[in-house]
């Protein structure tokens, strides 16, 4: 609470360096929107998180369900593959970053020379050196990096379904696959609810792993740059001005994760409901 006090008080104000120079009340936040470049950029990585949160939801999630149905239906070894997918996001994102880095260099790194070796070279690439893919590649590793999450939420959920419910499904002459959408999908709307809104957080709140991959500047032409890394380049690398600047872009981006998600999680529960 008092972080977030602190920068609500800050952006009231302008700064000379770290003397305050006076009380502006919205001016800085008028400036964000107005200042060129910052107004260009707070719009293009708002945009890019929109995507990276619709990717992740797409990947991530939808192959964590299909893993936590697999382990159900199949119990054998289902400890030991849980945690091996779920090893991953035990490791900080910003080391995860830099071996990915490592793993997708264009110049030494594996992934390209087995592409090489099998006689897939023009499948061989700067990965994250091209703006048409770099925010792909970023869904994908920041989707193998979690998808252990939904897994295991989704195999909860999956464990207390009643098989009562699916046994008179199958003697009713339903398919797997009609049990599942009919009679399972509609009980893991609890858990679904809760998986949107933590993905929904993560995914406005990402900057380690965007970081490590592509800099202070997002990539190859800010092809991957988010409110995490504008907030950090308005804050260290921003003019005299940088903590009021910084402490008003702070409080929209928690103004504007805390409302969407207020919002994602009353949706949700009222398709629960319902």
């Amino acid at each position: 609470m008092v972080p977030l006090v602190t920068a609500f008080y800050y952006g009231l104000f302008r700064w000379e360096g770290t003397r305050q120079a006076g009380f502006v009340g919205i001016g800085n936040y008028r400036e964000i929107f107005t200042r060129y470049p910052l107004s260009d950029e707070i719009a293009g990585a708002l945009g890019h998180n929109m995507l990276f949160f619709v990717g992740t939801m797409a990947i991530q999630n939808t192959i964590g369900l299909g893993l936590a149905v697999i382990l159900h239906r199949n119990p054998w070894g289902k400890r030991l593959f849980q945690t091996l997918f779920s090893l991953p996001y035990l490791i900080s994102p910003l080391i995860v970053g830099y071996i990915w880095s490592l793993l997708l260099s264009p110049t030494f790194g594996p992934i390209n020379h087995v592409l090489r070796g099998v006689g897939l070279d023009s499948w061989a690439r700067p990965w994250l050196g091209e703006p048409d893919i770099a925010l792909p590649v970023l869904i994908l590793v920041n989707a193998w990096q979690w998808i252990g999450g939904p897994m295991l939420i989704f195999g909860a959920a999956l464990a207390g379904v009643p098989r009562e419910l699916e046994e008179a499904a199958s003697i009713d002459g339903a398919s797997a696959a009609r049990t599942f959408w009919k009679v399972r999908f509609p009980l893991l709307m609890p858990a679904v609810g809760v998986i949107t809104v933590l993905t929904f957080i993560g995914c406005f709140n990402i900057f380690d792993l965007v970081y490590a991959l592509g800099g202070s500047d997002g990539g190859p032409g800010g092809a991957m740059d988010v409110l995490g890394l504008l907030y950090y380049r308005t804050a260290f690398q921003g003019g005299s001005n940088a903590i009021g600047e910084s402490s008003a872009l702070a409080m929209l981006i928690f103004v504007l994760i805390f409302g969407i998600s207020v919002v994602l999680e009353r949706v949700l529960r009222r398709r629960e409901v319902t």
